[in-house]
């Protein structure tokens, strides 16, 4: 460790001292000491002079958090009536006293309902049927008395019925509690276990399989089998590969409990007879790099969806008693255009889960006819998904749609008359009228000739004159896809004149495996580059201007808005940059922290030379440098387990030192209990929400 710059009890040079600016002056930053921290990597010294905000149990990195927090409320502070104004504008649009369309496990109904004023979500379910009484098993708002987060993680009912195994976290770190409670009689049992990751039940309603997670670096290691009432539970497997993360599920046929082993691009799959729970689990297939398979069984056949040889996934079936590859038999073809994303089975009929063209596509096999048919969706950008469909007998197969325009909705397939009825239509009150609104799909040819999708929502009478503002949104990690999902909030920007656009950037699985491919490893650059190229694109198009344009990406979109800010600071007005994973190469170089070693085969692992000067050359942390910044906003947790806090921190700290504009680089630190998604409660994440919308509206000259 070097010489201090500046002592380390600061006093804060912004002429605040507890958020107040003084009188007559407009307030100024705090300025984080330089503290000079030296690393030798592949024979260079790296210096990191803002390395100690990484220390939590230092006060004066709560002092400094604390400061940046005081200073970004100085600023926006003349935004707070127009955020109020938001937030009860947001909430005209939510039916706060709500009920989820019930889903049929044996003899009872299941459903959350929501109650005005209240943060959670209550579990109750009835017996027999919708008119029958109602049992309350589980009410968040009763468990978190006192308390400012709670999240759920499993929630699990046993064969019988009579028992919920789910799992509660109460500081935000995604760190679960299993409990077990007994439905007869309201008692929570003894059983219990910290840091469970997930959870199954055995056919004989007494025995538990777990996997819980390593203390320090969160990942799900290890596999436990627990019998209620006894005091120990038994290990029962060990995951060594530090890049792989296991899981416990249970077959819908209620068959076989399942162990899988997976990294981003390998897994492994065990297999347990579920009314056998004492037995040992069976290896399936060994594991082979770069090899993704996916189990499931129906009526004596195992199915597995497998990428070898097959890009986007085939699906095979083999018998059960059998299951030696040379038995393997196709059931779904490759086809290089269409990704499988899942297949659902059920006796009679299966479900081939898909997504081409950055659409998703839902074909249901008859295994009486051997005939396939497909669910058909009419608006031309658009979001669906399998709902929860846990009865294995059912003939129906309920499926959740949505679009820009189109509010959530819930959908029973009927697969012998193959017609669907729809269940319910998310109400959104306050005047939400979807004819008024408009969506289409656009293709950007990005600089390799790659045609990138943009999916695009606005209100009618949009003048594409190049005057009006546009939010411009993406991802482009871990092969996920972002959805052309519906919400409420973004009405605010809809109704203020605004165009909305979700680019479908390569590192999602939007048009395949490929897609995701393209964008990670020494592919990652092109994510960054995309989204530069649809920024571009819809500047030339008119749809906007640079003075318009606002860009906004969440966790690992938030290294994607730290990485086209320092590629083209010029060409963006305002930047929210959401839990954003900021600091890549200072943790890819750290295996003790949660999700690095798991996250070598999606961004490299720094050991090798090449992936360590590949992640050096876009790290948004390490890129920094003078330039004029756009107007940047950051908002993180303290407690956030998947991106640490001090990514935003140093971020701030450092680009402050390097900037040459006067646009405002804020930070705001929820330093109460919040996770990776922020508060738990509805109505704190809505307000939440407000500030984030009222602060980027003012960048472009909107507050009210």
């Amino acid at each position: 460790m070097g010489a201090l710059r500046g002592p380390l009890s600061f006093v804060l040079l912004m002429g605040l001292s507890s958020g107040a600016a003084i009188a007559g002056q407009n307030p100024q930053p705090p300025v984080a000491p330089v503290i000079e921290h030296r690393e030798t990597r592949h024979g260079t010294t790296v210096v990191d002079n803002y390395f100690w905000l990484r220390d939590k149990s230092n006060p004066e990195v709560i002092k400094y958090l604390e400061a940046e927090n005081a200073y970004t409320e100085a600023m926006t502070r003349g935004l707070k009536p127009f955020e109020d104004a938001l937030y009860n504008e947001m909430l005209s649009h939510i039916k706060q006293t709500d009920l989820s369309v019930p889903v049929r496990r044996n003899d009872y109904y299941y459903y959350s309902r929501t109650e005005e004023g209240k943060q959670y979500p209550i579990q109750c379910r009835k017996k027999g049927s919708l008119s029958g009484e109602e049992e309350v098993l589980l009410d968040l708002n009763e468990l978190g008395q006192g308390k400012k987060f709670v999240g759920l993680g499993a929630f699990v009912v046993s064969d019988d019925q009579n028992l919920l195994a789910y799992t509660l976290d109460y500081v935000g770190y995604r760190q679960f509690t299993l409990h077990v409670k007994d439905l007869r009689t309201g008692a929570t049992l003894p059983d219990t276990m910290e840091r469970v990751d997930s959870v199954a039940w055995a056919a004989d309603n007494r025995t538990l399989f777990l996997t819980t997670e390593d203390a320090v670096t969160k990942r799900a290691n290890c596999a436990w089998r627990h019998r209620l009432g006894q005091n120990e539970s038994e290990r029962l497997y060990e995951e060594k590969d530090e890049t792989f993360r296991i899981d416990v599920e249970r077959t819908r046929d209620k068959k076989y409990v399942l162990l899988a082993a997976g990294s981003t691009d390998t897994t492994e799959f065990r297999y347990l007879t579920a009314d056998q729970p004492a037995s040992a689990f069976t290896v399936f297939l060994p594991r082979e790099k770069g090899h993704r398979y996916y189990l499931d069984h129906r009526e004596n056949l195992f199915y597995v969806r497998s990428d070898k040889g097959a890009k986007n996934f085939q699906v095979w079936t083999v018998p059960e008693d059998h299951p030696d590859p040379q038995n393997w038999k196709i059931f779904i073809a490759h086809d290089p255009d269409v990704f499988i994303q899942d297949i659902d089975l059920f006796r009679d009929f299966a479900v081939s889960v898909e997504k081409s063209r950055a659409l998703n596509h839902l074909r249901i096999f008859d295994f009486h006819s051997g005939k396939w048919s497909a669910i058909g969706f009419s608006e031309p950008v658009y979001a669906a998904f399998p709902g929860e469909n846990p009865e294995y007998t059912s003939t129906t197969y309920r499926y959740n749609y949505q679009s820009l325009v189109t509010p959530p909705s819930v959908f029973d397939y009927d697969t012998v008359t193959g017609r669907s009825v729809l269940l319910k239509q998310q109400e959104v009150p306050g005047g939400y009228d979807p004819s008024q609104y408009l969506s289409e799909r656009q293709w950007v040819t990005a600089r390799d000739g790659v045609k990138v999708p943009l999916s695009i929502i606005y209100k009618k009478g949009f003048q594409r004159d190049g005057t009006r503002p546009l939010l411009l949104y993406a991802y482009g990690s871990y092969g996920i896809g972002m959805p052309a999902a519906f919400s409420s909030s973004r009405l605010v920007f809809l109704d203020r004149g605004l165009a909305y656009v979700i680019a479908h950037i390569r590192g999602g699985d939007d048009i395949g495996e490929q897609w995701h491919d393209d964008g990670k490893l020494m592919n990652k650059k092109n994510t960054f580059n995309d989204f530069v190229d649809c920024a571009e694109y819809l500047i030339d198009e008119k749809w906007t201007s640079k003075q318009g344009l606002l860009i906004e990406g969440e966790s690992a979109g938030g290294l994607l808005m730290g990485a086209v800010v320092n590629m083209r600071p010029d060409l963006f007005k305002a930047v929210h940059l959401g839990v954003p994973f900021l600091d890549v190469m200072n943790d890819m170089m750290d295996p003790s922290l949660p999700l690095t070693t798991t996250d070598y085969p999606e961004w490299g692992n720094p050991n090798d030379r090449a992936a360590y000067d590949y992640i050096l050359s876009y790290s948004p942390y390490d890129n920094l440098h003078r330039a004029a910044y756009p107007s940047m906003l950051l908002t993180e947790s303290l407690n956030d387990s998947q991106v640490a806090y001090w990514e935003s921190a140093k971020f701030v700290a450092k680009a402050r030192t390097l900037d040459t504009s006067n646009n405002p680089i804020l930070l705001k630190m929820k330093m109460n209990p919040a996770g990776h998604e922020g508060a738990s409660g509805r109505y704190d994440q809505l307000r939440d929400r407000a500030f984030e919308c009222a602060w980027l509206l003012g960048q472009v000259g909107i507050t009210k």
